[in-house]
C-alpha cells in the first residue's frame, strides 16, 4: 500500500474526476438541507456521515490491485446470492418491501451492493472470454449469472433495481461488441416477452405503468407524485424560486423530496439553470469515467470502469426521467444526491475502483528508457503495463 500512496499516486490521480465527484456531493448536501427543512428531519447530517464513510471506502478501494477481483469472481458471485437470500429470510420490511438488513443503528440494502458486485462478475467473464464480437450463443452463461440475482431482487419486490441490473448487463454486452444480428433478435424477444412480463407484474407495478401513461386519470391518488413533481420542476422556470423557497416541497405537496424526488426540489429552487449545472457536472464526471475505461491497460479494468460508469449513468437517467414523467416511478435514487446510505457507499466504492483503474495505469506504465519495467499479468496471462 505504501507504493500506492506516493508521488506516483498524486500524478496518477484524475483530479478533475475527484473535483466533479465532490461537487455533486456538495450540491447533494445543499439540496438535502432544503429537503430536511420540508420533511422536518435532519437527513443532510446523516447523509454527511455516509459521505465520510463512503470516501474512506473509496480510498481503500484505490489501494490494492483491482485485477485480483477477477480471480475471485466466483466468490463474489456467491456472496451476492447469499446476501440477497439473507434478505428473504431476515430482511426488514418497510412499506410492503423486504429490501433491508438491519444492523442495529443502520439498515443496509444488499441489492444496492449487488449492482456493483455484478459489474465485477460480468466484467470478469468478458475479460476472460476475449472475442472480437459476441453472438447469442456466447451470452447464455453471463445471462444465467445475471438472471438469478435479478429474480431475487424482483422478489423483494424491487423491480426498478432488477431492471437496472439488466440495464448494466446490456451496457456491458454492448461494450463487448454484440453482433447486429444478435441485437435484432434480442430486441425482438424483449418486445415479444412484454405481455408475459405484464402478466407476472404485481397490481401496483401495473398501476405505475398506467399512471405513467396517463397520470391525470388519478390526480389525487396514484398520479399525485408525478403531477406534483412536474409542477415543481416547471414552477422553477429559469432561475428558480430560491433556496428553501420551493412551495411544492416546503408546503409538503411533493412527497419523498429527500429520496426519489430530490431532483424535483432542486429544479424548483434553482430553476432550469440550476438543473443544467447539476446535469452538466454529472455528464462531465461520466465522461471522465469513460475516458478511464477506454484507456485502461487491461481488458478487465476497461470492463470494470465502463460497467460502473453505466451503473451511475442509468441511475441518473432513470431518476431524472422519472421525476419529469418520462418514465414510471420505480424508486431509483439520484446518485449521491438522493438520501440513502447503501446507495452512497455503493457509488463511492465504484468510483474508487474506477480511480484504481486510472491509478494503476500510471503506476504500472513503462518507465523511462534504462529503467526496469513495472508490469503484471492480466487475467489472460499477458504481461501488460
Amino acid at each position: 500500500m505504501g507504493q500506492v500512496f506516493d508521488k506516483r499516486f498524486l500524478e496518477g490521480m484524475d483530479w478533475w474526476l475527484l473535483l466533479s465527484l465532490l461537487l455533486i456531493m456538495a450540491l447533494g448536501f445543499v439540496n438535502l438541507c432544503s429537503a430536511s427543512s420540508a420533511a422536518g428531519y435532519p437527513f443532510q447530517w446523516k447523509q454527511f456521515q455516509w459521505y465520510v464513510v463512503g470516501l474512506i471506502l473509496m480510498f481503500c478501494a484505490m489501494a490494492f490491485d483491482y485485477r485480483k477481483l477477477a480471480a475471485y469472481w466466483v466468490h463474489i458471485y456467491v456472496l451476492t446470492i447469499l446476501m440477497l437470500l439473507l434478505v428473504m429470510f431476515i430482511g426488514k420490511s418497510v412499506s410492503g418491501s423486504q429490501r433491508w438488513i438491519s444492523l442495529g443503528v443502520i439498515n443496509l440494502q444488499p441489492s444496492e451492493f449487488a449492482k456493483l458486485l455484478m459489474v465485477i462478475v460480468i466484467g470478469s467473464f468478458f475479460a476472460q472470454e476475449d472475442k472480437d464480437q459476441y453472438g447469442l450463443m456466447d451470452l447464455w452463461k453471463p445471462l444465467l449469472l445475471v438472471l438469478l440475482p435479478v429474480i431475487l431482487i424482483v422478489k423483494q419486490p424491487d423491480l426498478g433495481t432488477g431492471l437496472l441490473v439488466l440495464g448494466i448487463f446490456a451496457s456491458l454486452v454492448y461494450y463487448a461488441r454484440l453482433k447486429w444480428s444478435s441485437f435484432i433478435v434480442i430486441l425482438g424477444l424483449a418486445l415479444a416477452a412484454f405481455p408475459l412480463v405484464w402478466k407476472f407484474m404485481k397490481p401496483y407495478q401495473r398501476r405505475r405503468v398506467e399512471i405513467f401513461l396517463n397520470p391525470e386519470s388519478d390526480p389525487f391518488g396514484a398520479g399525485w407524485h408525478v403531477l406534483q413533481s412536474k409542477i415543481a420542476v416547471g414552477s422553477g422556470q429559469v432561475i428558480g424560486k430560491g433556496f428553501m423557497k420551493g412551495t411544492q416541497a416546503q408546503l409538503n405537496f411533493l412527497p419523498e423530496v429527500h429520496t426519489d424526488f430530490a431532483f424535483s426540489i432542486w429544479s424548483e429552487e434553482w430553476g432550469f439553470i440550476g438543473a443544467i449545472i447539476l446535469l452538466g457536472i454529472y455528464f462531465f464526471f461520466l465522461i471522465r469515467c469513460l475516458h478511464i475505461a477506454q484507456n485502461a491497460k487491461d481488458r478487465f479494468g476497461s470492463f470494470l470502469a465502463f460497467g460502473i460508469t453505466a451503473m451511475i449513468f442509468w441511475q441518473m437517467l432513470i431518476n431524472v426521467c422519472m421525476v419529469l414523467g418520462l418514465m414510471p416511478v420505480v424508486g431509483i435514487p439520484l446518485p449521491l444526491v438522493s438520501y440513502g446510505g447503501s446507495s452512497v457507499l455503493t457509488t463511492l466504492l465504484g468510483v474508487g475502483l474506477i480511480m484504481n483503474v486510472r491509478l494503476r495505469r500510471s503506476l504500472f506504465q513503462r518507465k523511462e528508457a534504462g529503467q526496469p519495467r513495472l508490469g503484471y499479468r492480466d487475467v489472460n496471462g499477458r504481461i501488460t503495463g
